[in-house]
């Protein structure tokens, strides 16, 4: 039986924070957070790719804390905007906007834009870091529309914008367990369990 070793989940995001758990179930790791170990340090986001800035976050939090970490750069592509916001997807509205700022924005940057022009993509990079500075990435896309309005409760940030058409429904109108077999993250999530569970089974036989 493997000793489950922490893995830190890298983000104050507590609706990602909340998905992972759900994602990551069964691993033999006992899964932390930023919060939880007392790390205050931010990594800025300097990279111009997703994937440098999930690499960026893994590295430095995994130095930082000792411990495997897990963290991921999430954003959404817009056809009709050449592929805005991307890597920029959380800061696109300005500083310390809301979520709701955040939709507004977009869908008043969108106005006149017909439907069948309103192709949007959510894309997900994870990293994995250890201590030592090795590092893996994988990642994970989900399809569908960018909607004329806000709808939906559920999730977090262009969720309530983002209309998937197999479902015919939001995002946002999805519960959790719907969202984590169709989402970005989830895509990515399955590309990482094997690094996960490889590094794992190295711990045991080490």
């Amino acid at each position: 039986m493997i000793e489950p070793r922490k893995l830190l989940i890298a983000t104050n995001n507590l609706g990602k924070l909340q998905e992972y758990v759900l994602l990551l179930d069964g691993l033999p790791f006992e899964l932390t957070s930023l919060a939880g170990e007392r790390i205050t340090y931010e990594v800025e986001e300097a990279g111009s790719s997703m994937e440098r800035n999930a690499i960026l976050k893994a590295t430095a939090y995994s130095r930082r804390s000792g411990l495997i970490a897990l963290a991921d750069d999430s954003g959404l592509e817009v056809d009709a905007l050449g592929g805005e916001p991307g890597p920029f997807s959380h800061r696109y509205a300005g500083e310390n906007v809301s979520d709701r700022q955040r939709n507004d924005f977009l869908l008043a940057k969108l106005s006149g834009v017909p439907w069948e022009k309103r192709g949007a993509r959510f894309r997900c990079v994870i990293a994995i870091a250890i201590p030592r500075g090795g590092v893996e990435t994988r990642e994970g896309v989900c399809e569908g529309i960018i909607a004329f309005d806000i709808k939906g409760e559920g999730g977090f940030g262009y969720d309530p914008i983002f209309y998937l058409p197999e479902l015919d429904r939001r995002m946002a109108e999805l519960t959790l367990e719907e969202k984590n077999e169709i989402s970005h993250r989830a895509k990515a999530a399955r590309k990482v369990r094997p690094i996960l569970e490889r590094m794992a089974e190295q711990r045991s036989n080490g």
